[in-house]
């Protein structure tokens, strides 16, 4: 099958705009979509202590989603390029905090990569029969073969990505909807979701977003392709809020059908609550039935962020702010192929090393304050670039950009209380970008 024709010409460097609207959607959803879903409901509800509290977190997760969303779309209106957040940051608030966000991506990020891969191998080991020794190798192999996908073609790493979202999306849909069906209702978490929160407390509620956060995180994914989107004024922003909107309904409506089928006591228990669910409603069958949704889940997920991640770095060498090659595109495939390589490597590192509880810590809380710098971009060039065009403009401005700024800093500041530890240590990373933009000045003037 011969690739789409480019839109742009790129034999001057530049990647070539392939990508239409559907991409775009598939990629937003395709990145919040993985193995959120399937893992942190037990430990919400555990948090917030109500079926009600429950769906409620997870409402406010899309809305803070939805606020990214509507900000973003903005900004990726406004400069359509490879790179996303970090062009966002750069325009608004200049060269050091572009290299400082994209410092803290390139420490933190792959521990995104490396995370999903190890849900998608650890499925994949329960359903083959893998020994747990050879786990981390099958996570290895999922990195490199989507890797390769999109080394060899933009076109081939869109369609590996479109295909595992709509199936994807279409499964998980079908399981909801299947469990309101063929399930029977479990009395006791109709009575008690009708009352009010018994328990919530606002340091409970706070810790629980972070979790709902991991399941939502992926929405700024499709502006870092924003360089290969046709049409990025428009296709962006809908790709962006249809996408965001689309997932947020699917996450409220599972988290009824488990919630229709499963006293809450029984969720709060199973770390598994989608096996639980389907072993409720199919029996025996349910168990494979999930481990193969993850796994598709998770795939496709790991498909878009390998697609989306390095045109940050791409971007950061096109700009003199990283080294050189990591802006090559590739002659042939006309892609940035090093840049891929690189965030690769350091995802497989991170596989060899961390657990997924620490993958998933360690990414959702260093990647929630670059967000809120990219959004508080927005704010910051209504005043000092008035002038510039806005294909798009915020939905509710200035509430939306600053709820979620707001948000981010009282979740941040809740951290550093329960779980000081790790966000410390995010927190250290992030500073540490600051002496190393100036040696990275000193370095490029004597280059």
């Amino acid at each position: 099958m011969s690739e789409p024709a480019a839109t742009m010409d790129a034999g001057k460097g530049d990647l070539p705009r392939r990508l239409g609207f559907a991409t775009a959607t598939a990629a937003v959803m395709g990145a919040i979509i993985g193995s959120g879903i399937f893992r942190v409901p037990a430990e919400i509800g555990a948090l917030v202590g109500s079926p009600s509290a429950m769906i409620l977190v997870w409402v406010l997760g899309g809305l803070a989603t939805l606020c990214v969303a509507l900000s973003m779309a903005e900004l990726a209106a406004m400069f359509p390029r490879a790179g996303g957040s970090y062009v966002f940051i750069r325009e608004a608030w200049g060269p050091g905090a572009a290299f400082v966000f994209g410092w803290t991506y390139l420490l933190i990020n792959p521990a995104g990569w490396a995370g999903i891969s190890m849900v998608f191998a650890e499925y994949a080991g329960k359903l083959i029969g893998l020994e747990p020794q050879n786990v981390r190798w099958l996570a290895v192999a999922a990195i490199v073969v989507v890797m390769a996908a999109n080394y060899r073609s933009v076109w081939l790493g869109a369609a590996l990505q479109n295909i595992a979202t709509f199936a994807k999306v279409t499964a998980i849909v079908a399981l909801a909807l299947f469990l309101f069906i063929l399930g029977e209702p479990a009395v006791d978490v109709v009575v008690a979701g009708a009352a009010a929160p018994q328990s919530l407390t606002l340091p409970g509620l706070l810790t629980a977003l972070v979790a709902v956060l991991w399941a939502y995180d992926g929405s700024v994914q499709a502006c870092s392709m924003s360089g290969e989107i046709r049409d990025p004024q428009r296709n962006v922003p809908r790709a962006l809020i249809v996408g965001v909107g689309a997932v947020m309904t699917i996450y409220v409506l599972v988290n009824l059908a488990y919630l229709y089928v499963l006293p809450f006591v029984t969720i709060v228990a199973s770390p598994l609550v989608a096996a639980a669910a389907a072993e409720k409603v199919f029996g025996d069958a349910g168990s494979a039935l999930i481990t193969a949704l993850v796994m598709v889940s998770t795939f496709g997920t790991l498909a878009v962020v390998v697609m989306a991640d390095p045109r940050v770095f791409f971007a950061m060498s096109r700009d003199r702010n990283f080294f050189e090659p990591i802006g090559k595109v590739h002659a042939r495939f006309q892609t940035p192929h090093i840049a891929i390589l690189m965030h690769g490597a350091l995802a497989i590192a991170y596989v060899s090393i961390r657990s997924f509880e620490e993958l998933a810590a360690i990414f959702i809380l260093g990647v929630m304050p670059l967000y809120a710098l990219a959004v508080a971009g927005v704010l910051r060039l209504r005043v000092t670039r008035p002038e510039l065009p806005r294909p798009y403009c915020t939905f509710g401005y200035p509430y939306v950009p600053i709820v979620f700024v707001a948000a981010v800093a009282l979740i941040l500041g809740n951290s550093l209380i329960e779980t000081p530890g790790i966000t410390g240590i995010n927190l250290l990373i992030t500073l540490s970008g600051v002496p190393v933009y100036f040696a990275w000045r000193a370095f490029s003037r004597r280059a």
